[in-house]
């Protein structure tokens, strides 16, 4: 889906970010090539015996726009799913689902919008069990860093942590850091590293616990992802809006984390949660692309 529509609501953020560094008109417009936007968006599916889409209501629809309503309906109606067995028999069923989009420049005036990631809950009848999940113990955060303050930084650092069966830090990496401001590209990797850092150094001092319950309670260790926000202002997503920022470069785990192929949206969760990665799919299991 393409539209300058949408380039217009994406750069609005991020053309009025701050310059930090030396960085001039010049630099701030090549940067802001590289912009992204996200947005996340959620609803409930209504799901036939033979796995087709019966019906979809988005959450809120009228804080959306109605050409990103109509693009989420369009593509969630050809969705298909494993049919929901009770006692062997296909049953109709509904389940509730989180669906995150993100647009990125596709050419001069144009925005390319796309559905990254969806996430199901259980259908209902199924029970959620909070213990079949790594779950967070309270983690503080990361104090703001000087020097990042002086630059007048902010943006989100997306944590990937290694968690022990003693639900300590076993290891943990900054796999990735957008930025929400705009500079030169050395003053833009200086924060990154800057930030990241102080993500880091907080979060091997957390501690959380693992599942009991389920079938990843035997693992060895678990993965999990941590987003870390560092802003001046209560700056938390906005439902329906995009939210726009400067994508940073990703770094890979140097442990297995039982991902098997990064998943597009998966630098874009929401702050505020514990995202177990590889973990056993809840809730109706999708067949067709996300579209």
């Amino acid at each position: 889906m393409r539209s300058s529509l949408f380039l217009a609501l994406a750069l609005a953020v991020s053309g009025g970010a701050a310059l930090i560094d030396t960085a001039d008109a010049q630099t701030a417009r090549e940067v802001r090539r590289q912009a992204e936007a996200s947005m996340t968006l959620s609803g409930v599916i209504d799901i036939g015996r033979e796995g087709q889409v019966e019906g979809f209501q988005l959450d809120r629809r009228e804080k959306i726009d109605a050409g990103i309503a109509d693009f989420v309906d369009k593509a969630v109606q050809g969705w298909r799913f494993d049919p929901v067995l009770v006692n062997g028999a296909p049953v109709q069923a509904r389940t509730a689902v989180r669906l995150r989009l993100m647009a990125d420049n596709a050419a001069e005036g144009t925005m390319r919008v796309r559905l990254v990631d969806a996430n199901f809950s259980k259908v209902d009848g199924e029970r959620e069990v909070g213990t079949d999940t790594v779950t967070s113990n309270a983690l503080r955060g990361p104090d703001y860093p000087p020097q990042a303050v002086t630059m007048q930084g902010e943006g989100t650092v997306m944590l990937m942590v290694k968690v022990g069966r003693d639900g300590r830090v076993a290891d943990v990496i900054a796999e990735q850091t957008n930025l929400t401001v705009i500079g030169t590209a050395r003053a833009m990797n200086q924060l990154r590293d800057i930030l990241a850092k102080a993500s880091v150094n907080s979060a091997k001092r957390w501690t959380f616990n693992p599942p009991t319950t389920g079938e990843d309670k035997d693992r060895d260790f678990w993965t999990v992802r941590v987003p870390v926000r560092f802003a001046f202002q209560d700056s938390r997503e906005r439902y329906g809006r995009w939210t726009a920022y400067i994508p940073g470069p990703r770094q890979q785990a140097p442990w297995k984390t039982g991902e098997e192929t990064l998943a597009a949206g998966s630098a874009l969760l929401p702050e505020g949660g514990v995202y177990m990665v590889g973990r056993a799919q809840e809730g109706p299991r999708l067949l067709t692309p996300l579209g």
